[in-house]
C-alpha cells in the first residue's frame, strides 16, 4: 500500500524546510561552500544549479554524508528514485544517525510499495533526534508508520497515531485515520464520532462520508445512509465509492434505481469485480436470473472457487429450473464453504428437486447450525422424510410447515394436507 498523501506531503515539508540545513551528524562537520552553494539552489528548487555543485564535490569528497543526503533529496525531487536511494543509503553508511536520511528513505521506499523496508527506515527515525528538522518531522514519521501499519496491524497503527500527538497538534487526516482504525477494529461509536468530527470541519471529504456511510450501512440505518450519501454525491458527483454505497443503500431498500445507478457503474467500470457482483446480485433480485447468471459465470472464470460466486451462481440455475447442474455448483461451494447458510439452502432445494432426499437432509441440517427455519424449509424437511417414508418425522414437519406458513403458500399448503390426511390415518 503506498503511503498516504497526508504523509507524504507534509514530511516532504518538513524535509524541504529542513534541506538547507545539514543532517544531524555524530559530530560537527564543516559546511563546503560548495554545499551550502548546493544548499541554496535547493531551498529555491534549482535542481539543475544544485547538482552542478554536488556532482563535482562528491566525486572529491565520497564520504561527505551531508552533501550525499542533499543529492538524495535532489535526486527525490526529481523522481529519480533508484539514485535517491542510492544517495540516501550512503548517507546512511556515512552517518547512521542521521534522521533526515532515515525518514526521506522511508517514504520513498514506501511510495515504492516496500512497505516492510519503508517501516525498518521510518521505526529507526522515531528512535533519533530530529535536530533542526524539528518534532514535527518525528510525529510526520510516526504518521507515515501509522499508514503503513494500517492495513497488517491496526493496533500498531493507533498506537503510531498516539505517538505522533504526543509532539504536535491533531490534524483532519489524523482524525479520518483514527475513524478508519476504529471502523476496523469494529468501534463503531468511536468511529462514527470521528467520522462525523471530521464532516464537521470539511463536509466534501468524500473517504469520511464514505466511512460513516459504511458504518450506517453495517447497523443497517440504510435511510440515513441514503440521505448522507445523496448530499455527498451533489458535492462530488460521479464518485464511484460514494456510487456504489449508495447503489447497495438502495438495493438493500428494494429501490427501484439501485438497477439503472449499478448498469450505469457497470458499464463505466466494467473491470471492476465488487460493482460487477453488484449489479449480479440485484439483476437476480428483480428477476433476470439470465442476466445475472451472465455475470456470474465470467465472475467465475476468474475465480471459479469462490463459494459466494456459486452460491449466486447455483440460486440463478435454480431460478432457470435447471437443478442438476445448480445441485453441482451448491455442492462445490457447501464444500468450499461449510459455514455458508445460503450454500445449503441452495443445496437442499435442489437436493430435493433431483430427487436425493437424503442430501436434501443433510443439507437442512448444516444449514440450521447458521440460519433459522423457514415456511419453505419446514417444507423440504417435510418432503424429504416422506420420501424416504420416515413417517414421524414427515408429520411432524408437516405440521411445523402448516403453523408457519399461514396460508401465504396454497398450493404447498394443500399438499401438506393432503399427506398428512394419508399419514395420520
Amino acid at each position: 500500500m503506498a503511503i498516504s498523501a497526508f504523509a507524504q506531503d507534509s514530511a516532504d515539508q518538513t524535509l524541504s524546510n529542513s534541506a538547507a540545513s545539514a543532517p544531524q551528524a555524530a559530530a560537527p562537520q564543516r559546511l563546503s561552500a560548495e554545499v551550502a552553494a548546493a544548499e541554496a539552489a535547493i531551498a529555491s528548487a534549482d535542481w539543475k544549479a544544485a547538482e552542478a555543485k554536488l556532482d563535482p564535490w562528491l566525486a572529491e569528497h565520497p564520504s561527505d554524508g551531508r552533501a550525499l543526503f542533499d543529492a538524495g533529496y535532489v535526486s527525490d525531487a526529481q523522481n529519480r528514485d533508484e539514485d535517491a536511494a542510492g544517495f540516501y543509503r550512503r548517507a546512511l553508511e556515512v552517518n547512521p544517525l542521521s534522521f533526515e536520511a532515515h525518514v526521506s528513505l522511508g517514504l520513498l521506499l514506501a511510495r515504492q510499495g516496500k512497505q516492510a523496508e519503508a517501516r525498518i527506515e521510518l521505526a529507526n527515525a522515531t528512535s533519533l533526534d530530529p535536530g533542526q528538522a524539528g518534532p514535527g518531522a518525528k510525529a510526520q514519521a510516526w504518521r507515515a508508520m501509522a499508514e503503513i501499519d494500517r492495513v497488517s496491524d491496526p493496533a500498531a497503527a493507533s498506537q503510531d497515531l498516539i505517538e505522533a500527538l504526543k509532539i504536535s497538534a491533531e490534524t483532519a487526516a489524523d482524525t479520518l485515520l483514527a475513524a478508519n482504525l476504529a471502523a476496523k477494529a469494529g468501534q463503531l461509536d468511536p468511529a462514527e464520532a470521528a467520522y462525523r468530527k471530521v464532516l464537521a470541519k470539511d463536509a466534501d471529504s468524500a473517504e469520511a462520508n464514505a466511512g460513516l456511510a459504511h458504518l450506517l450501512i453495517a447497523r443497517k440505518q440504510y435511510p440515513e445512509a441514503e440521505t448522507l450519501l445523496r448530499a455527498a454525491l451533489e458535492k462530488t458527483p460521479g464518485d464511484t465509492a460514494l456510487s456504489a454505497q449508495l447503489a447497495a443503500v438502495l438495493a438493500a431498500q428494494d429501490k427501484a434505481e439501485a438497477l439503472p445507478l449499478l448498469e450505469k457503474l457497470h458499464a463505466d467500470h466494467a473491470g471492476s469485480t465488487a460493482i460487477t457482483r453488484m449489479l449480479a446480485e440485484v439483476l437476480a433480485q428483480a428477476g433476470d436470473a439470465a442476466g445475472s447468471d451472465q455475470l456470474y459465470v465470467e465472475l467465475l472464470k476468474a475465480s471459479p472457487d469462490d463459494a459466494a460466486l456459486l452460491v449466486g451462481h447455483g440460486q440463478n440455475l435454480i431460478r432457470q429450473l435447471k437443478y442438476e447442474a445448480a445441485f453441482a455448483a451448491l455442492d462445490k461451494a457447501t464444500r468450499l464453504d461449510p459455514a455458508s447458510g445460503d450454500g445449503w439452502t441452495g443445496l437442499a432445494f435442489a437436493a430435493s428437486k433431483t430427487n436425493q432426499p437424503s442430501i436434501t437432509l443433510h443439507a437442512l441440517t448444516m444449514r440450521a447450525k447458521t440460519l433459522p427455519e423457514l415456511p419453505s424449509t419446514y417444507f423440504l424437511w417435510a418432503t424429504a422424510y416422506d420420501t424416504l417414508h420416515d413417517k414421524k418425522n414427515a408429520v411432524a414437519s408437516y405440521h411445523h410447515f402448516l403453523d408457519a406458513s399461514a396460508g401465504k403458500f396454497p398450493d404447498q399448503e394443500w399438499q401438506a394436507r393432503q399427506r398428512l390426511h394419508l399419514l395420520e390415518k
